[in-house]
């Protein structure tokens, strides 16, 4: 047949293999010779049975998505469907691994499917900001209902075969020998004799479809997109499922992912899938990797033991150092509290809590962390202090142990040239809650060893982190863009704006929350003493700090917190504060819209983001938006700063910075250099 398709017969079963490393990706040079393999088994009469297997580790991972948004050459994944569907003789879809997307699909095209018990089946395509385009939304509810469907596809999530099994989307689970099953399981089909009825005539489970709960599950769905578009298309796909007859609930489909691939939304999000991969594209990622088998942390605070639960997360024996048994004592508590409370909600068995924590050692000696071969420094944001802490770790420290510091602004050069190995030296900075946000900022330092930052590039994959390589500089590229970001809150407040106004600007842009919301969650005191330390001041956010207004855990920030509640509400003595001080200062309070508020504090982002790609502090554009959307919550549906400021238009986007710029004088407005050659020449590069 091809090198990406074979067929070999036992036994009257014909068993169909895709190759086609490493997912199985539906590509055309796979589509092809399958359509074809499937004709002449068909016709073939020596083929009592099909099983459709695949080589490798997996089952179809998905279609080929580089060529979405493209002309599609036939035949296309709906047109091999289709002819499954015209085989009278029974057809059987053998997975392991994962069936995604359209490797799903393929396998409702099927009569029969049968799965590892470990398997995986989805459709995640909603994280591309698109639906099933190959059917996925009108079958798959014929197999496990309207409701499971919806849940299914407006989350991505995928389902173990043993739940597959159990909503009646796998026929039969094995172990063992899944293809040898999958024959024998056809054979014993085509045995007991038809008529074998494709999926599309299956309409058992729509008629115990209650609309009116459907519905309601849709909305309660909706509540939860901020936005998004995808998810909405996609209960509209399943409920046409239920209303319309099969071949229109089809069409419709079509008509949903054509609208979707070609928006904004869908672009965006697939930018950002291939730049999480770019990102991990770094220079020496083939050199020969350290071996991580012990990783040692200094400091158990918040910081600290969030580090170390995400490496004993990931399997890592974590020595975790504290100055004293007492401050040891409390982070040990409060990981083993943080592990329980993912158990009372069910996302962690109480097995699975014991064997973590059983991978702790507890030490109050820098000498126990000898054995380690990562070490990674959590205390205090300060230089002496982190200085001092790598003079220790120099001292006990095995020869090409990786020393890294967990620092989010602090120079990691200087950090580096404190000790006799600077070579073995990088920044690492999680993201809080270490254990749960997935950016990891590497820091590269000037003389950090190529492979010192492939093997961290490496091992963040392996405890579920985004990782992206960045240069020195004060705040990286993240807190430095952030900063950025937030120049002109305060001006926007004297001005005219309320907290309130600014953060719905925020939130309807598409931000889980504004800059004040943002401010009281994390605590306002920290701000506080980032300004001081560095001899900065904010007159209101300053003050508010002075008055022991310091966000939600003191129930008083920007906003109100009533009885312990983490609603937000609005508080006139903030307001008077802000005219109070705006009269102070001269200022005339005007009225300030979203349009205005979006271009002060998110063209300067742009702005800052394109000094920083000037400077090589950042490989590539995305790999900036890759931080942002990460690790401070740039709505996915934008893509990230970057690409946003793409779809903006360099040119609007200096002409509105050039604007504040004469109007304020402030420097923040000044376009970057980069910013301005594109703005003439009309193109967005990077």
């Amino acid at each position: 047949m091809s090198s990406f398709v074979s067929v070999a017969n036992a036994n009257g079963v014909a068993a169909v293999t895709i190759d086609n490393p490493p997912v199985n990706a539906l590509s055309f040079h796979v589509r092809k010779p399958l359509y074809e393999a499937l004709i002449a088994l068909r016709d073939d009469p020596a083929a009592k049975a099909i099983v459709i297997a695949c080589a490798g580790r997996t089952f179809v991972a998905g279609a080929d998505i580089t060529e979405f948004g493209k002309p599609v050459e036939q035949p296309e994944l709906r047109a091999i469907i289709a002819l499954l569907e015209t085989i009278a003789k029974p057809t059987v879809a053998a997975i392991h691994g994962t069936a995604l997307g359209g490797g799903l699909e393929l396998a409702l095209g099927c009569h029969f499917r049968v799965a590892d018990r470990g398997a995986k089946l989805g459709l995640p395509e909603v994280k591309l900001g698109l639906l099933p385009g190959g059917g996925g939304t009108v079958r798959l509810p014929r197999l496990v209902g309207a409701a499971k469907a919806l849940g299914m596809i407006v989350s991505g999530t995928p389902i173990s075969g043993g739940e597959a099994k159990a909503a009646g989307l796998v026929d039969e689970t094995f172990d063992g020998d899944l293809l040898a099953n999958a024959v024998r399981f056809a054979s014993e089909m085509a045995d007991r004799g038809g008529p074998f009825v494709p999926v599309r005539d299956r309409n058992e489970r729509l008629a115990e479809t209650v609309l009116a709960a459907f519905d309601a599950q849709a909305v309660d769905l909706a509540k939860k997109t901020r936005g998004l578009e995808a998810p909405l298309a996609c209960a509209d796909a399943v409920r046409n499922a239920i209303t319309l007859p099969f071949d229109e609930a089809l069409a419709a489909e079509r008509q949903l992912f054509a609208k979707l691939v070609s928006g904004d939304q869908s672009r965006a999000q697939r930018h950002l899938f291939f730049a999480e991969r770019e990102a991990a594209k770094v220079p020496g990622k083939d050199l020969q990797k350290r071996r991580i088998e012990r990783v040692g942390i200094v400091g158990a605070g918040t910081m600290g033991g969030g580090i170390a639960m995400a490496f004993a997360n990931g399997g890592f024996p974590v020595t975790l150092l504290e100055t004293s048994e007492e401050a040891l004592q409390r982070g040990l508590a409060m990981i083993e509290k943080n592990y329980a409370v993912s158990v009372s909600r069910g996302s962690l068995t109480e097995a699975a809590k014991q064997q973590r924590l059983g991978l702790f050692k507890g030490s109050a000696d820098y000498g126990d962390l000898a054995d380690c071969d990562l070490i990674i420094e959590a205390v205090f944001e300060d230089m002496a202090v982190k200085k001092e802490v790598f003079g220790k770790l120099d001292a006990v420290a095995k020869p090409g142990a990786i020393l890294a510091t967990n620092t989010s602004y602090l120079d990691v050069d200087a950090i580096a040239a404190s000790i006799s190995r600077p070579q073995d030296v990088l920044g690492m900075h999680f993201f809080s809650p270490a254990n749960v946000m997935k950016l990891l900022e590497i820091v590269r330092a000037g003389k950090t060893a190529p492979d010192a930052l492939a093997t961290v590039t490496d091992l963040a994959r392996r405890i579920g982190k985004v990782a992206v390589v960045v240069g020195v500089c004060h705040g990286f590229v993240g807190n430095r863009m952030l900063s950025a970001r937030g120049a002109e809150n305060e001006a926007l407040l004297l001005e005219g704006a309320t907290p309130a106004q600014v953060d719905k600007a925020f939130s309807d842009f598409g931000w889980p929350m504004g800059p004040f919301q943002m401010g009281d969650l994390a605590g306002l005191d920290i701000g506080w003493r980032n300004r001081k330390a560095r001899g900065q001041t904010a007159v209101i956010a300053d003050t508010l700090c002075e008055q022991g207004r310091f966000g939600q855990k003191t129930g008083r920030g920007w906003y109100r917190y009533e009885s312990g509640s983490r609603e937000p509400v609005a508080d006139p003595e903030v307001d008077a504060l802000i005219r109070a001080k705006a009269a102070e200062l001269g200022i005339a309070p005007r009225a300030i819209g979203a349009g205005e508020i979006i271009e002060r504090t998110l063209y300067p982002l742009v702005n800052e983001g394109a000094k920083i790609l000037e400077e090589g502090i950042a490989a590539r554009a995305s790999d900036i938006d890759v931080v942002w959307v990460n690790g401070y919550g740039f709505p996915i549906g934008k893509g990230g700063p970057m690409f946003w400021g793409g779809l903006e238009g360099a040119a609007r986007i200096v002409e509105r910075l050039e604007h504040w710029h004469h109007s304020t004088g402030r420097a923040i407005f000044e376009p970057a250099p980069v910013l301005r050659r594109l703005a003439e020449t009309g193109r967005w590069e990077g």
